[in-house]
């Protein structure tokens, strides 16, 4: 059977990697080729538990795409950028505030008011794609890369977070599918594929930020699923209260906690703090492209803890972060609010740099 010639795209050539010696954050390693056995499961589930209950980060490593496979994604990724103009971006932008959806553009400077400090416009631009990439219209120079795009999104949703859910299940003594029932590749979830590029800013506006270009934050859903790419930007709060940076490894994921995870565990997995700054010197210049998989739980579910877990029984709640009890919204409402108010919404200033607002009766805080 002859081959199919996939579309030409155009070549994105990444940053050589820093040279500066940077404080990295030390994470765990997870190889999803054993998640193929239950005795590899195990054994990852430790991993994985350990990981997530304290940095909550970590990498994965044989996740099923090759390093040409990847290099090709993030060609594709950054065609909605380079290869489509303005006035076609505008055509395309998601009305984010009124539906509590990225999905489309999220163009630059949308975040005006957001967590940016002494009036600095964001410098971010992202196309959101749906795990139906037929739900919306796309634009004319991506349309070419739908097949490959909706394979790739059913390869993370399936292949990836699966695999990674059936291990953090594990860690909660719960049956592994328990938490692969609650993020059905289908429509009733809200996950969606993100490709992101930051844009460098003057040295006036790095002055102003102090370097943050996006300020530290918990994701919102259950597991978000970075590829690895060679700017270092990324930087996590480690345990100890400190910013370190995450290295990049080649052809490997970057796996961390969103909120909605760490309600079902009673607080027992963490939506680790994370922020992007602006990279070492030796990376000025360039731009960053992202690549990420955003999962949900299926809109229904409530986010509570899990009380039929052995571990949150032993354990118990850890009520800090968590909703009211008895008043916890789904995650279809936790998602609409925190996307909506993301960058929009009116903020408490906090003495010590960090911001805090309530949505759905949750504390939600920005980090300086």
């Amino acid at each position: 059977m002859p081959s199919r010639t996939l579309p030409h795209v155009e070549p994105y050539i990444p940053a050589p990697p820093p040279t500066e010696d940077l404080e990295y954050a030390d994470l765990s390693i997870i190889d999803l080729s054993k998640a193929a056995t239950a005795e590899g499961r195990a054994e990852l589930a430790v991993i994985a538990r350990d990981a997530m209950k304290t940095s909550g980060f970590m990498y994965a490593v044989n996740h099923g795409y090759t390093p040409a496979q990847t290099k090709r994604i993030f060609d594709i990724a950054n065609t909605p950028f380079d290869a489509v103009k303005n006035d076609e971006k505008q055509m395309y932008a998601g009305n984010i505030k009124a539906t509590g959806s990225y999905l489309g553009y999220k163009l630059r400077s949308y975040w005006a008011r957001l967590h940016i400090d002494n009036g600095v416009q964001d410098q971010i631009e992202h196309y959101n794609i749906s795990q139906d990439a037929h739900r919306k219209q796309h634009p004319q120079a991506l349309r070419p890369f739908l097949p490959e795009i909706e394979a790739f999104v059913e390869h993370c949703h399936v292949n990836i977070l699966h695999p990674i859910v059936r291990l953090l299940a594990l860690g909660l003594e719960m049956p592994e599918e328990s938490m692969v029932n609650i993020h059905k590749y289908d429509a009733q979830g809200e996950s969606w594929l993100r490709f992101m590029k930051y844009y460098p800013r003057s040295k006036d506006e790095e002055e102003k930020t102090k370097n943050v270009w996006l300020k530290g934050h918990t994701d919102l859903g259950s597991v978000t699923i970075l590829w690895s790419q060679p700017v270092a930007a990324l930087q996590i709060m480690s345990p100890e209260g400190r910013w370190k940076w995450v290295k990049h490894i080649e052809n490997a994921l970057v796996i961390n906690i969103g909120d909605a995870l760490e309600f079902l565990s009673g607080g027992f997995y963490k939506a680790t703090i994370h922020r992007v700054v602006q990279p070492p010197p030796s990376q000025r210049g360039y731009p960053r492209l992202g690549v990420f998989y955003f999962a949900m739980f299926d809109n229904d579910v409530r986010l509570k803890p899990l009380e039929e877990s052995p571990v949150i029984k032993r354990e118990g709640v850890q009520r800090e972060r968590l909703p009211q009890e008895g008043q916890e919204p789904t995650m279809d409402e936790y998602r609409k609010v925190r996307i909506s108010s993301y960058g929009k919404s009116e903020v408490k200033k906090g003495e010590s740099g960090v911001d805090t607002e309530y949505l759905q009766g949750i504390l939600v805080k920005h980090y300086n």
